[in-house]
Parts: C-alpha cells; sequence; structure tokens
C-alpha cells in the first residue's frame, strides 16, 4: 500500500509540474481536437474555476442554461441571460460552443408538461423554440445536441411530452419527431453542427444499435444529422474500449461525427469523500488515456468533453449517493490529477497530420 501510495502522488505531483508547461488546450490544439468541458454560470464568480477554464479548454457547452426548464419559464418568455453568458465567456476565452440542448423528455417547465397542449399546438411550441433559441445564438454556437436521451437502453423510444399522444402528431411514426427536429434547427441556422446525444450506447449494445439505424435512416432520409454525441459517464473503471472503438468506428463509416460529450469515470470514495483506494486514481488515468486514445486515432471522433473539470462540482456524488465520486481532471483545490496528465499525453501525441478530418 505505501508504494502504491508514494506511486500515486509522484503522479499529482509531476501533474502539477507538467501544468506550467502545455495545457489540455494547447496539446488539443496540435492535434485537430476539441477539448471541451461543461460550464455551470453559477461558478463563473469563482476565479480558481474560471481561469482553469479558460486555459485549459476551446470548447464549452452550458449544463443547464439553454434547457427548456431554465431558458422558458413561461409559454411567452424567453431568458436567455444565463445561456449569453457562457457564450460571452466563450467568446472571450476564443471558445467553441455546444448548445445543449433543444429537446430533452426531462427538464421541462410544468407550463409545458401540464399544458394540456393539443398536437398541433405542441408542434407549434417545439418549433417556436427550436427556432427562436438556434436563431438567438446563428453565428455564436457551433453545434447543438438538438435531442437528448430519446432512445433507452433496449432500444426503444423513451416517452416523451413530444412522442407519446398527442405528441406532435407523429405519435405512429417512430422517429420522425426527431427528424423534424433537426429539420427546424437545420432551418434556423444551416451552418451549425446538428447532433444526437445520448448516454448508455458508447459501445455496441442495443442501445446504439437503435441510434446507428436511427442516424443511417436519416441520412437515407436527408435529415441534417451531422454527428451523434456519446456521453461516456463511466461509473466501474473497466469500460468495453474495444467495443467503444468499434461503435465510433461504424458511426464514422456512415459519414457523421462523433464527439465524446459528457465524460467522467468514477470511482470508490469513503464518507470523507475521498478515494476508497489510492491505485483508483491511477486506473482512472488509464481509462481516460485508453478513451481518448480510441477518439484521437479516429478521424470520426472530432472533440471530447468531460462533464464538468472539477470534483468540487461534480454530480457524480449525489448521483450516486455519495458510494462513488472525484470522477474528473482536476481535485477539489483545483489541482491537476492522473487523468488530466494521461489526457495531455493523448493529445500531445495526436498530431493534425496523423488526422484525415479535423474540426471545422
Amino acid at each position: 500500500m505505501k508504494s502504491i501510495r508514494c506511486f500515486v502522488v509522484a503522479i499529482f505531483v509531476c501533474a502539477d509540474i507538467c501544468c506550467g508547461g502545455q495545457t489540455l488546450r494547447q496539446a488539443a490544439q496540435r492535434s485537430g481536437l476539441l477539448m471541451g468541458t461543461a460550464l455551470n454560470v453559477g461558478y463563473l464568480s469563482e476565479p480558481a474555476y474560471t481561469s482553469t477554464l479558460g486555459r485549459e479548454f476551446n470548447m464549452v457547452e452550458p449544463e443547464d442554461a439553454i434547457k427548456w426548464l431554465v431558458l422558458r419559464p413561461n409559454q411567452n418568455t424567453f431568458d436567455f441571460s444565463d445561456g449569453d453568458k457562457v457564450v460571452g465567456f466563450a467568446h472571450v476565452h476564443g471558445m467553441k460552443v455546444r448548445g445543449h440542448n433543444l429537446l430533452w423528455q426531462i427538464h421541462n417547465p410544468d407550463w409545458l408538461t401540464n399544458g394540456h397542449f393539443t398536437a398541433d399546438q405542441l408542434a407549434q411550441l417545439m418549433q417556436e423554440h427550436i427556432t427562436k433559441v438556434v436563431t438567438h445564438y446563428r453565428g455564436r454556437v457551433f453545434a447543438w445536441d438538438v435531442v437528448n436521451e430519446a432512445i433507452d437502453e433496449h432500444g426503444q423510444l423513451r416517452h416523451s411530452i413530444w412522442y407519446d399522444r398527442p405528441g406532435i402528431g407523429m405519435a405512429d411514426a417512430g422517429t420522425a419527431y426527431i427528424a423534424q427536429a433537426f429539420r427546424w434547427a437545420h432551418t434556423a441556422d444551416p451552418n451549425a453542427l446538428l447532433f444526437y446525444n445520448d448516454g448508455s450506447a458508447e459501445a455496441m449494445n442495443p442501445h446504439s444499435d437503435a441510434i446507428y439505424a436511427m442516424v443511417k435512416t436519416f441520412i437515407k432520409q436527408g435529415v441534417p444529422i451531422d454527428g451523434v454525441g456519446l456521453q461516456m459517464h463511466i461509473l466501474d473503471l473497466n469500460p468495453d474500449v474495444k467495443s467503444i472503438a468499434k461503435n465510433i468506428a461504424r458511426f464514422g463509416k456512415l459519414g457523421v461525427q462523433v464527439q465524446i460529450t459528457e465524460m467522467d469515470v468514477a470511482i470508490p470514495v469513503d464518507e470523507h469523500n475521498n478515494p476508497s483506494h489510492l491505485e483508483d486514481l491511477a486506473r482512472q488515468g488509464e481509462v481516460y488515456r485508453e478513451i481518448a486514445e480510441v477518439c484521437a486515432k479516429n478521424p470520426a471522433c472530432t472533440g471530447l468533453q468531460t462533464w464538468g473539470f472539477t470534483d468540487k462540482y461534480s454530480w457524480i456524488g449525489w448521483y450516486t449517493n455519495h458510494t462513488k465520486g472525484d470522477a474528473l481532471l482536476f481535485d477539489r483545490r483545483y489541482r491537476p490529477k492522473p487523468s488530466y496528465e494521461a489526457l495531455r499525453s493523448v493529445l500531445e501525441r495526436s498530431t493534425t497530420a496523423q488526422r484525415t478530418r479535423t474540426v471545422e
């Protein structure tokens, strides 16, 4: 145990020293990949948060600021204030912005979910919302998660106000309501990249099979879809890396981009929220390295994004009833962890010249 502890401490010290050199952002620029993270506007008043964010990443997306629940408090009001803070921060720091998200079956306001709207009314609300939001950020948001988590782990469509009867009048047409959302988003900003985003579909499984089939159908139908977002929330330190690589490759063969959109790698923690086993920190770094290598080696994978960047503000604790945590690149004091150094080492080894496709 003493040798393991010394090994982990040594990695922390190395990462701390290395931070004086090339940052993740600089390494990502060299690799031709986007290196992003989710941003919570509530923490922008914290100097350590903003300085780390601006220094280490060249892409951000809002955690909640552009979701219906925050953005549209009532039917006739759009509150862009939080979303504008995200876009404003990104502009000042020369970062790209991913919009997250336009449609989701949860995190919707009560006036919408309990409104008893007709199919025509819901269709009008959906089109109005997508059009107004995408138009507001046209030219400032380069990519959108148009629809989030619409398919379950069994490959079936999830219950949704947009899909279930009355829905927008397409309850018997499978993924047609999703296709319609993409068409409306494309009309609002023809230059934005449009993604379908989902979790637990990173590897080859019924969930990713259904998404693959949907994307393939959309392409044949001329639906304007540019990519798939794979969330990559890893809870067990043992992802099936080969299966993930195979899954990314098959989407790439369809001609769409893949972005890792919400990555974190949880480890067991004790009652004080400290790692239960110090060796898990080293293994966590290896997982980040393995996933980053899969992305860097496949030209279809154009970006890697974490769901937050400091353990101080990770969602994993409450999600796992505080049995797991410490899932990100920086600890609660904003010190880089072994996962940071592992990820950066991959970016440094991957150059644009080695990739046949870079992010525009």
